[in-house]
Formats: C-alpha cells, structure tokens, sequence
C-alpha cells in the first residue's frame, strides 16, 4: 500500500510593486494635479479674456463715437 502524497496548493505569488509601477502612479498623480491646475488657470484666462473683450468694445465704442462728433 502506497502513501498518498499531499498536494501542494499552488497559489499566485503576490507581487510586490517593481519601480516602473511606482513611477507610473507617481506620474499618475502628477497628471492628475496638474489637469486640475490646468482646468483652474483656463476658467481664470477665460475670465481675463472676456474681460479684455469688454474693454476693447469699450475703447472702440468711444473712439467711433469721438470720431462721429469731429467729423460733425
């Protein structure tokens, strides 16, 4: 009669992270704060931009109506 051998119960070796996975999250996070940023400074420049809009219109504005007075 022949003993039974145990069978081994083979599970996944757990990965421990190389530094390439380390240095994509790191890259990861930095992407992510700096599209935050990003998205910041485009609602300011979008801001400062309609602004300069208004008072180019202004100056326009002045400048053609000064002009229709001279010329009357």
């Amino acid at each position: 009669m022949t003993i039974a051998r145990r069978r081994r119960v083979l599970r996944p070796v757990a990965s421990t992270p190389t530094a390439a996975s380390v240095r994509l999250s790191r890259w990861r996070e930095r992407l992510a704060e700096e599209q935050q940023t990003l998205t910041r400074w485009m609602a300011k420049l979008k801001r400062a931009f309609h602004s300069l809009e208004k008072h180019q219109q202004r100056v326009a504005r002045l400048e053609r109506q000064i002009r229709q007075v001279e010329e009357t």
